[in-house]
């Protein structure tokens, strides 16, 4: 491969990468000619120095589904939750899914093992206590360990296909609250968040009774917005959930003001027809259309064939977005 050799070169590159590297020595320029102090300039680099570790960790795992998981680092072994979070992770890595853990103790381990070494990987953060790398994944090259939450996090949802939350704290209820503000803004690819409780346990189902009684009853959030997560009790459900969400439903990206949504398989015209008529409400104009993919998306020759269901969405009500490919996911 040809050497570039300096910067002004990179910049002028032909490829898509030449050029945003191009931007990025651009942007270190600037900071330089703004003065920053030595401590915005550590941050800047450690959190790019961590951005790129991680990109390499997972670029070779670009074409397999992954599933994040969060939970409690006390939970013990013997904890019901424990072998709940176990037995999840085994299942859905059966079914062809990698599962990502913050390769700590508690949940993040019962996940590890579950899953395996092979299957599974660690996204560790530096902390003074608890949160040393658990025996699974210490070690292996699928671990990483961040030392800003906020890179951490951004590969949480990242590469995630699916996220499951298991009874935990702050930080529990912190990745599930993120999680559902980027779903309800649009501002990550529509997933399942699953709320996964043992059986016949209330952690969830209070959590749920709070978002209602509280924030749905003083109309802080909307009723449609229940569908961007599901509370369950047992790991079939779980697993249903998450397998189910790609049936019909690939993946989506806009194309200039339409929203393409990819499909596994042609819809039938009469269907296409109904969901017209019930989702109109979300069109923000024209009409909802099936066809092949635009000249835009050979980027990605893998899913080219796959059609398409296209329309202007409004970019607003994202349950009802949710609720549209609930409904593709049905479909005989």
């Amino acid at each position: 491969m040809k050497r570039i050799s300096s910067e002004t070169e990179i910049g002028r590159g032909t490829t898509p990468q030449q050029r945003y590297v191009g931007e990025l020595i651009g942007i270190a320029h600037q900071l330089l000619a703004d003065n920053a102090s030595v401590g915005d300039l550590k941050i800047a680099t450690g959190a790019l120095r961590e951005m790129r570790q991680a990109f390499k960790l997972f670029a070779p795992y670009h074409g397999v589904r992954k599933v994040s998981t969060f939970g409690s680092a006390r939970t013990r072994a013997g904890d019901p939750v424990f072998r709940l979070a176990e037995e999840f992770a085994r299942r859905i890595a059966d079914r062809g899914y990698m599962v990502i853990t913050g390769a700590g103790p508690g949940i993040m381990e019962a996940c590890q093992r579950g899953a395996g070494r092979a299957r599974s990987f660690g996204v560790n953060i530096t902390l003074p206590h608890e949160q040393a790398a658990n025996p699974v994944i210490r070690d292996d090259p699928k671990f990483l360990s961040f030392r800003y939450f906020f890179t951490r996090k951004l590969f949480f949802l990242k590469e995630a296909d699916a996220v499951v939350l298991f009874p935990g704290g702050f930080g529990t209820h912190d990745e599930g609250f993120e999680t559902l503000t980027l779903l309800q803004t649009g501002k990550t690819q529509p997933l399942p968040l699953v709320l996964l409780d043992r059986p016949r346990g209330t952690y969830w189902k209070t959590w749920q009774r709070y978002v209602e009684d509280h924030l749905l009853r003083r109309s802080m959030v909307q009723k449609e917005d229940r569908a961007l997560f599901k509370v369950v009790d047992n790991v079939d459900a779980a697993v249903q959930e998450i397998t189910a969400f790609h049936r019909v439903y690939h993946s989506s990206r806009y194309v200039r003001d339409r929203l393409a949504i990819r499909l596994t398989r042609r819809l039938p015209e009469d269907l296409v027809d109904r969901l017209a008529a019930e989702f109109r409400d979300i069109v923000a104009d024209g009409r909802m259309e099936q066809r092949g993919a635009f000249d835009v998306e050979r980027d990605d020759a893998a899913i080219f064939h796959l059609p398409r269901l296209v329309f202007r969405f409004n970019r607003v009500n994202f349950g009802r977005l949710r609720m549209l490919i609930d409904c593709l996911n049905q479909a005989p």
